[in-house]
Parts: structure tokens; C-alpha cells; sequence
């Protein structure tokens, strides 16, 4: 009996609009936002039948604040969020819960290969491309995995169970929305 559940997987590679065609958008939505539906309606009725559920999908800030080169990424992210969204209020008062955490630039593979892009396109030392990514952040600084773990760990517990249909900014203070 499944009571947890969280979906991260990793973005397809950043690129150009000119060149995505059909095949790069479907493999983008059958990477990025159709398994994790499937799974979600997988365990959803267990979790309702025992009056408690969490979802956490691991997404992209990209969800919020879209660039161009992540555009295949985005697009399928932003319409999971949007299908959980839609139903988080459906299985609210069967104590389920369904977030999504928006992680941007943690110190994970994804941003060594964001850095060696960075050295490509610009000539620079990958210290130096580092260094750019991480003055480009308002905390200075690349977040740590284990940051973004405890928040998903916390969304988890039953202490979140009021928190539901929510997408959690995790950018170390970048992002300058309101909402």
C-alpha cells in the first residue's frame, strides 16, 4: 500500500524552438508529465480507501518562470502541475495531498552540464561558468540536495496535511512573482 509518493525524474536537454519538432514534444510529455500521472492514478484510490495520501512532483521553477532554451522541459512540467493542480481539491477531504516543488539551479549533475553548455557557448573555464550560474542565483550560492529533501520530506509528513495544490519555490529567493 502505497501512502507516499514523489516524482522526479530528469528535463529533456535544453535546445532551440526551431529545432524541436512532434518527436522531441511527445518524448518531452512521455518523459516528463504522463508517468507521473500514471502513477499518481495508480496509487490515488489506496490512498483515498485509507484516508491518506502525499504526491510531491519534483518539477522545475521553469514552471513559473519559463526561458526559452528549456522550453520541451517547461511545457510538459507546466502541464503536470496543471493536472495536479486541477485535482488536489478532489482528494483534499480524503486527507491527500498533491505539491509540487519548483527546485532552480541545485548542485546536482544538471547544473555541471548547464556549466559545460555555459563553457561552450561562451569560452569561459568551467570554475568560471560556475561562478556565473551561481552570482546569476539572489543567495549566491547553488542549493544543496539536502535542502531540497527536507522540504519533500516535510510535504510528506502528516504535519503538511493542510498544504495542498501548492508549488513550492525552491531558488534560494530568485524568483520575483507575487504568486
Amino acid at each position: 500500500a502505497v501512502d507516499i509518493l514523489v516524482n522526479n525524474n530528469s528535463g529533456p536537454p535544453p535546445g532551440y524552438f526551431a529545432n524541436w519538432d512532434e518527436t522531441a514534444w511527445l518524448s518531452a510529455i512521455n518523459a516528463n508529465m504522463l508517468p507521473a500521472l500514471m502513477l499518481i492514478r495508480g496509487v490515488l484510490p489506496g490512498m483515498q480507501a485509507r484516508k491518506f495520501g502525499r504526491i510531491v512532483n519534483i518539477t522545475s521553477a521553469m514552471v513559473k518562470t519559463p526561458v526559452a532554451p528549456m522550453g520541451l522541459s517547461t511545457a510538459a512540467r507546466t502541464a503536470l502541475t496543471a493536472a495536479c493542480k486541477a485535482l488536489a481539491p478532489e482528494v483534499a477531504s480524503d486527507n491527500v495531498t498533491i505539491n509540487s516543488l519548483l527546485p532552480e539551479r541545485f548542485d546536482t549533475e544538471r547544473q555541471q552540464q548547464m556549466a559545460r553548455l555555459a563553457m561552450a557557448m561562451k569560452s569561459i573555464t568551467y570554475e568560471q561558468a560556475r561562478e556565473e550560474i551561481a552570482n546569476s542565483i539572489a543567495a549566491k550560492r547553488f542549493g544543496r540536495p539536502e535542502e531540497l529533501g527536507d522540504a519533500c520530506a516535510f510535504l510528506c509528513s502528516a504535519q503538511a496535511g493542510f498544504i495542498s495544490g501548492q508549488q513550492l519555490q525552491m531558488d534560494g529567493g530568485s524568483y520575483r512573482g507575487l504568486v
